[in-house]
């Protein structure tokens, strides 16, 4: 993992990684207005990527390539590395942040809440996808089980505190869409800045 640049008053951080699985170029603007250009090369990951950013409104610019003649699995959860150590980049000290946020988010039958804590300590509490869920092929390439693999990948890599839970649900795309579009809102008020919170919003004075 090479960092090619941040800036803590801007918050914005751009990162790069190469293995012999994936090729990924990242950045992030926490402060932005949910802008993204996203190339994956899985075009269900740039739906989903392009929702939470839009939803956000962390504006996202990715680029990537990966093995996935042989699986989606390494470039998506890679992404997900790296948009996680990009989020943590760009927080920096934390201080000034909302930190908690909590969002349901519909999508015709489905039914999402997500709450995040900027805490510094990872953790995915993760429920209620339906049985068979993690076996479908959303757009015909997409498992469902990469839903979970994506938050996972995210909140260690940015250590958040995450629990996410399906409310309810039967189109597995709509599922997933309103499970990234949850878990956008929530981030959109766990990352703005607060002009009432001084320094670090935590009695033990860090996160």
């Amino acid at each position: 993992m090479s960092e090619l640049g941040s800036s803590t008053q801007s918050r914005t951080a751009r990162l790069s990684r190469e293995t012999s699985e994936s090729s990924i170029e990242l950045s992030v603007n926490l402060d932005g207005t949910g802008t993204s250009n996203v190339s994956t090369s899985v075009p269900f990951f740039d739906h989903m990527l392009t929702a939470f950013s839009k939803h956000s409104l962390i504006d996202l610019d990715v680029r990537a390539t990966g093995d996935t003649e042989i699986d989606v699995h390494h470039t998506v959860e890679d992404i997900g590395i790296v948009l996680g150590k990009a989020i943590a980049q760009a927080l920096g000290d934390k201080a000034g942040i909302s930190r908690y946020g909590d969002a349901h988010v519909p999508l015709d039958e489905a039914l999402v809440r997500a709450v995040v804590d900027v805490s510094g300590r990872p953790y995915l509490v993760h429920s209620g996808e339906p049985a068979g869920f993690e076996f479908h092929l959303i757009g015909g390439h997409f498992t469902g089980s990469m839903v979970r693999h994506v938050f996972e990948a995210i909140t260690f890599h940015a250590g958040l505190t995450v629990h996410i839970t399906v409310l309810g649900g039967r189109d597995p795309h709509h599922i997933a869409e309103a499970e990234f579009k949850a878990f956008a809102r929530a981030m959109r008020t766990a990352v703005q800045r607060d002009s009432r919170v001084s320094g670090i919003p935590s009695t033990k004075g860090a996160l």
